[in-house]
């Protein structure tokens, strides 16, 4: 059996062979030089070991229309989300199709080169109603998407460079090295997990749940661009390499890191997310309540409603759909709406906002909510004035 292939078959992977390094960095010397930001960075991460398979780049016309209209590529594949670059009418003017250009970061790294195919103008507007399900500039991809240039430039990439290499380097695990340890370890169903959040109760019981069908558990947080207010990267590893060690069989969970950005894009990212995990190696993916959401705009199972609408045959990674957990004093242990008789009065259940307000104060959450190991490393977070959200 093996394996779950790749999506598209095969891994797409842009990072340039050291064979032709030196010539394409002097091939850059000649060539426009282009400072994106840091959510492109992540996605010339994402293209360089494959994440993004089978995409060799930032995509045309025709799969941004279709990928905008129909969650699909041009050839029919399923992808939600556009991986596009844009840059302002100024910027456009230095390129030319059948020409590259070179990319930098914001300290002026050579990351990538970019073979410019078409330059063209996508609908914003359109964009975001269809992607994000609105034009509410307080949603932060729609805020970063009206702030981006208005022409779109496609086109394959050469990665010269992978950035953030410093940053977790023994869980920063490619698409073909997780493939790679899954087979060393005989594993052919893998369940992986999406998080930008550390790991309360209710996350670990539904980990435990999936556990339970499969050879294992890829545990992935996302580290790549997030919001101001996310709990910082760094933090959140910490309390995930915590509960691993002490509240898991070890040699059933491999911890890695996705470079991704996060688009907070609700039901269309999850699906993205299950794709990128597929090529990851994982047969299936947990969806649970309001995956990859933010504020209000998506209702809290539509993440899970969306995988209806593609044909499982040809996504081929299966989702898990959890529902609300929570630690039921009447039942003893975690449970779920689906699972759970008793009157909400019996759920040890907390808001965010309570659970900071807390946090803040110095005070442990119910361990029946939070495990106390990870909620003592929030604690001395938040004594640190100066950490940075990755």
């Amino acid at each position: 059996m093996g394996l779950i292939k790749p999506h598209g078959g095969e891994l797409k992977i842009r990072l340039a062979p050291e064979a032709k390094r030196k010539a394409l960095l002097d091939q850059a010397k000649g060539l426009p030089q282009l400072a994106v930001d840091e959510r492109t960075v992540s996605d010339i991460e994402m293209f360089g070991i494959g994440g993004y398979s089978p995409l060799e780049g930032f995509v045309g016309i025709k799969d941004y229309a279709s990928i905008v209209e129909k969650m699909h590529l041009a050839n029919g594949l399923p992808w939600t989300i556009p991986i596009t670059l844009r840059v302002s009418q100024e910027e456009s003017k230095r390129l030319k199709e059948g020409k590259s250009i070179a990319l930098k970061d914001s300290q002026g790294t050579l990351l990538a080169l970019l073979e410019v195919q078409e330059v063209f103008s996508g609908n914003k507007e359109n964009e975001a109603a269809k992607v994000y399900k609105t034009i509410d500039r307080s949603h932060p991809s729609v805020d970063f998407l009206f702030q981006s240039g208005d022409v779109i430039v496609a086109g394959p990439l050469q990665v010269l460079e992978l950035p953030n290499q410093s940053e977790f380097p023994k869980n920063r695990l490619t698409p073909e090295q997780t493939r790679k340890i899954f087979s060393e370890r005989g594993w052919q169903r893998v369940v992986g997990f999406q998080t930008r959040n550390p790991i309360h109760r209710a996350h670990e019981y539904i980990q435990k749940c999936a556990m339970e069908i499969v050879d294992g558990l890829f545990l992935h947080p996302l580290v790549g661009k997030t919001k101001d207010d996310d709990v910082p990267a760094e933090i959140r590893m910490k309390s995930y390499e915590t509960i691993v060690e002490k509240y898991y069989r070890k040699e059933r969970v491999v911890l890695g890191v996705l470079p991704a950005p996060m688009r907070y894009g609700g039901p269309r990212e999850a699906i993205l997310h299950a794709i990128m995990r597929k090529n990851y190696g994982c047969s299936h993916f947990i969806v649970g309540r309001d995956h990859a959401g933010v504020g209000k705009f998506y209702g809290s199972f539509d993440a899970q409603k969306i995988f209806d609408e593609f044909d499982p045959k040809i996504l081929e990674i299966t989702p898990l759909f959890f529902d609300y957990t929570f630690y039921c004093k009447a039942c003893g242990n975690m449970a779920s709406l689906k699972t759970c008789p008793h009157d909400p009065d019996q759920h040890v259940t907390l808001s965010g906002t309570k659970v900071r307000e807390m946090l803040r104060a110095g005070e442990l959450p119910p361990p029946e909510f939070s495990r106390a190991e990870v909620a003592q490393i929030l604690i001395e977070s938040m004594r640190v004035p100066s950490a940075k959200a990755s």
